[in-house]
């Protein structure tokens, strides 16, 4: 039995397919995803029921596409694109929603030494504090009060955490952190307009992997999200986003002895922001 950590896949489901032949994915596989399934890509609709038919042999956290999608679905008035609408309007749209919505925004593996989230857990929060705060989103997401939270999801303030936050900010808050996180300062704001590479940091901030946690996580971190970043590591992370709907590779890495593979984009890319 192997684990494979796969990068977005953004709806690349063709590529995901010839990426589990070049690993020779059998039953016996497990597959962790870092979020956003779904959005640019044509296959978004295909991505979401192949990682929902895996069952507990697939872990994926929520990236800030997947929750977009969940927007959409619970009626925040947007309008959706051309590669979700075929979700919004499957036959098993409920049944898929309600899968991912019960989806974690943090998976914690000890005995492996790997922590998973979408955008990485920023250097001013101790791994008890990102999992408590995660499980607190969670809550949310899984309960009456998840219509609410969509309704208040989208915007940029609060961009420092802080611990008394609450209401909405604080959902928010917790979410831009670990769905949208790229350049952030010392102090732990964050910047949401530059998407480039980490020599592009806009003045007095930083990608965020580069800074040392004020407590050590022990765990390595698997995050996508930043596919300028391409796969980035360094002894703490390892970034998984290499911009396959872009037009360059899914890639997937084996967990065990820190292989990389790369399956080479096959789709022509789509615009997005």
């Amino acid at each position: 039995m192997a684990t494979y950590a796969i990068g977005d896949l953004q709806g690349c489901y063709n590529e995901l397919m010839q990426l589990l032949e070049q690993i020779n994915f059998n039953d016996q596989d497990q597959l962790w995803f870092t979020g956003d399934l779904v959005n640019r890509g044509p296959g978004s609709l295909q991505c979401l029921r192949f990682v929902k038919s895996l069952g507990d042999r697939a872990v994926c956290v929520l990236g800030n596409h997947d929750l977009h999608l969940l927007a959409l679905h619970n009626g925040n008035g947007k309008k959706a694109n051309s590669t979700l609408e075929p979700i919004l309007t499957a036959p098993d749209r409920d049944e898929l929603m309600h899968w991912l919505q019960h989806r974690p925004l943090l998976h914690d593996d000890k005995s492996l030494g790997y922590v998973m989230t979408h955008a990485g857990i920023p250097h001013i929060w101790s791994l008890k504090t990102a999992r408590n705060l995660a499980a607190e989103l969670e809550a949310v997401l899984q309960s009456d009060r998840a219509e609410r939270f969509f309704a208040n999801m989208y915007g940029n303030q609060p961009d420092l955490w802080q611990d008394d936050l609450k209401g909405p900010a604080r959902l928010r808050c917790i979410t831009n952190y670990l769905t949208r996180m790229r350049f952030i300062t010392t102090e732990g704001r964050l910047e949401f307009s530059a998407s480039g590479r980490p020599e592009e940091a806009p003045n007095g901030f930083r990608p965020w992997f580069e800074l040392p946690p004020a407590k050590p996580l022990k765990r390595i971190q698997l995050y996508g999200h930043w596919a300028a970043l391409g796969h980035h590591r360094n002894e703490r992370s390892i970034s998984l986003d290499t911009g396959c709907v872009w037009g360059n590779a899914l890639s997937a890495l084996r967990l065990d002895d820190g292989q990389l593979f790369s399956q080479p984009c096959t789709d022509h890319p789509t615009p997005g922001d």
